[in-house]
């Protein structure tokens, strides 16, 4: 890899502004001063600094958002803030994207990544990637719910969903509870419950597939997956 493209992709600035870096000597590859920014480095088998400090190379990036109301799971909008404007400029510079999409009033779950291998692998509908959901519902849920769900339900243009795990924590005139699903249709959870006449007033996503929300991310936080959790996710 050139010496400018890794520090620029880095973060260390644009091609120009690492050509700077180069003039001030702050750049060196093994101990010694470098000024040439076309040369082909190796940063997994060579120390390249700046300043003094190791660059520490990262192609990928893999991020666990608790996505807030009010986001849009997109990587621009023109009139919604977005969950990557939530991103700190660093991250975003890896240009990552979410993978899958949450609705704007929808909260949880959200990976962020700039891996499209493993996103294809997480999306893709021959996988059947479980998600599961806490909802509020305004209705009384109740057996019979949980069995048109498990058999699958048509939606309003005729699709029938694959069935679905249905679980009621409370059943009330406001009843709670855990849905898991294997697709990732359009407003898919709300259409469900449209389905057997009862409506979502809040939507939470608490996994996908391995990956758990992490309880003590606040709405609008993030944090890298663990090494456990990158395991699972690529196993």
């Amino acid at each position: 890899m050139r010496l400018d493209k890794l520090l620029a992709n880095m973060g260390y600035g644009s091609r120009k502004e690492v050509k700077q870096l180069l003039k001030q000597k702050a750049v060196t590859i093994d101990g010694v001063e470098v000024k040439d920014p076309a040369m082909k480095v190796d940063p997994e088998k060579q120390n390249v600094s700046v300043f003094g400090e190791r660059v520490e190379y990262v192609e990928f990036i893999y991020l666990m958002m608790n996505k807030p109301q009010g986001v849009i799971s997109a990587t621009e909008d023109k009139y919604d803030k977005t969950v990557i404007d939530l991103l700190d400029p660093l991250a975003q510079h890896f240009k990552p994207f979410p993978v899958g999409r949450l609705d704007k009033d929808t909260e949880g779950l959200l990976l962020i990544t700039n891996d499209g291998n493993l996103a294809h692998n997480l999306l893709s509908p021959k996988k059947h990637v479980p998600k599961v959901y806490y909802a509020l519902i305004d209705g009384v849920v109740t057996q019979s719910d949980i069995d048109a769900f498990a058999q699958g339900v048509e939606l309003e243009d005729g699709y029938m969903t694959m069935p679905g795990h249905l679980v009621i924590l409370k059943s009330a005139e406001q009843s709670e509870i855990e849905l898991t699903i294997q697709e990732g249709k359009f407003h898919q959870v709300k259409r469900m419950f449209e389905a057997v006449d009862k409506k979502v007033t809040y939507l939470k996503r608490l996994s996908m597939g391995s990956l758990k929300l992490d309880k003590v991310l606040e709405l609008g936080d993030y944090r890298e997956l663990t090494e456990q959790e990158l395991a699972l996710l690529f196993n």
